[in-house]
């Protein structure tokens, strides 16, 4: 292929690479003195009505969403011997495919790249637009003033939620693609959610969960792919379920949304094991206010039964602001996208984690956790003035410290001792609640909080 000089103002540096239906070009903007990427119909679809229409309308598409997640469409024009081109934002660090020829990303980085990724495909799904080709070479790198950011790029595939409402023909790339999307299915999102959940195992794994070459090959899948852990032990077995979830072959029973997964993954991946120096065995928890407050309800809902009971897990906010560690048996449950306590005029940062987070508000409950939640701007307040949970104890020990009041109550329903905390971190206020039947236990996990703000 010659190359060319232009494409209207766009000065020709280098060809990035070439499909069957276009080839992408690597152009300065001589306006604007920027680099940026340009995709051209191939020569020999000119001619052909539809697949320009289909060329033309993955540009409307893009141009649907205003997400740094989503490759940006910038501008729209034709060539000298009339092909379409569309102006894209120029991905600068690659692609996940090649990242993935390498070998399988770190787990961190994985669930970083996927968060990303599903933030922009979510957005797509929200303006009602199905992608229905996500697979590593569309899940592209672009440098950012702090590091890279991953976007989602070439919805040569894509479609409306309205288009596809109907049956339509079968599509996609047969190592990634649901099954539905094959036999031409009445699609719905749940499609690209299985194909960024077949991403997200091979990005872990390096290879893709099934081996399908060819569109006919991927009906004759059946069951879940292998373990995650068959190829690399330090995935966590909740990490290896939340993908597995997502692949499943029946869509009703994979996750009901991309969010959802993102969540999911995130949360899973943050469950960090580190050595226990004992056996530990605890339970319950408190405080209705905290209930009410929560926003989401049971959002991020972790239901995996943790067997080990010598280890400790370090859980993280959806907002990635608020942690603690503590006994992996009691992290069954997680609650909450935050929380908006009174006097806060918006949500803030907040995460429950408990044994059984249906019954934690129950005072007479005997079920272990721990509550955070960053409160209003305020003054640290003494701890004659933190609140009792119900049921226990009138006398309480407290002690005030600088940046530290801390109230404990013994003799609380079920054998339970709580701990209330507000602590003064960084300038901001926390308060934390801790309940347990072993009050050391409790302590240490009440000393566990860390505070990371955004900045």
């Amino acid at each position: 292929m010659v190359q060319p000089s232009h494409f209207g103002r766009y000065a020709v540096i280098r060809r990035l690479g070439s499909g069957g239906f276009a080839a992408v070009w690597l152009v300065r903007d001589e306006e604007l003195d920027a680099e940026v990427a340009v995709k051209v119909l191939a020569e020999h679809w000119v001619d052909d009505l539809d697949v320009r229409r289909r060329f033309v309308e993955e540009g409307r598409f893009l141009r649907k969403v205003e997400s740094p997640y989503v490759v940006g469409v910038h501008d729209i024009g034709t060539t000298d011997d009339d092909r379409p081109f569309l102006v894209l934002t120029y991905a600068d660090r690659g692609s996940l495919a090649d990242r993935i020829k390498t070998g399988p990303l770190p787990l961190a980085d994985a669930v970083e790249v996927i968060s990303n990724v599903s933030a922009g495909l979510q957005e797509l799904h929200n303006r009602g637009v199905l992608h229905r080709d996500v697979k590593p070479e569309n899940v592209l790198f672009r440098s950012t003033p702090t590091g890279e950011r991953a976007m989602l790029g070439d919805l040569g595939l894509g479609k409306s939620l309205e288009a596809v409402s109907r049956v339509t023909m079968p599509s996609g790339t047969p190592a990634y693609v649901a099954p539905e999307q094959v036999r031409g299915d009445v699609l719905d999102p749940r499609a690209d959610l299985y194909a960024l959940a077949a991403v997200t195992y091979a990005a872990l794994a390096g290879k893709p969960p099934y081996g399908a070459t060819t569109l006919a090959a991927v009906l004759t899948v059946a069951g879940p792919p292998d373990s995650l852990r068959t190829v690399r032990d330090d995935v966590p077995v909740e990490v290896d379920e939340v993908i597995r979830r997502g692949l499943s072959q029946d869509r009703e029973e994979r996750w009901p949304d991309v969010q959802s997964f993102a969540e999911a993954l995130r949360t899973a991946a943050a469950l960090e094991v580190v050595p226990a120096r004992r056996r530990l065995s605890l339970n319950p928890w408190l405080a209705a206010t905290i209930a009410a407050a929560l926003l989401g309800g049971t959002c991020g809902y972790l239901g995996w039964q943790y067997g080990v009971q010598r280890q400790r897990v370090r859980v993280v906010d959806q907002q990635q602001v608020l942690s603690v560690e503590l006994p992996r048996e009691w992290a069954r449950t997680r609650s909450g996208d935050g929380w908006q306590p009174e006097g806060a005029a918006s949500p803030l940062p907040g995460l429950l984690v408990s044994a059984d987070n249906s019954k934690w508000s129950k005072s007479d409950a005997k079920v272990s956790g721990v509550f955070a939640g960053v409160l209003p701007p305020g003054s640290l307040p003494s701890s004659a003035a933190l609140p009792g949970p119900a049921g226990c104890a009138e006398s309480a020990e407290r002690v005030d410290k600088p940046f530290t009041a801390t109230a404990k109550y013994v003799g609380c329903p079920a054998g339970m001792t709580t701990f209330e905390r507000v602590q003064q971190i960084d300038g901001a206020l926390v308060r934390v609640q801790v309940r347990a039947e072993d009050g050391a236990q409790a302590e240490r996990v009440l000393d566990s909080l860390a505070y990371n703000p955004k900045k």
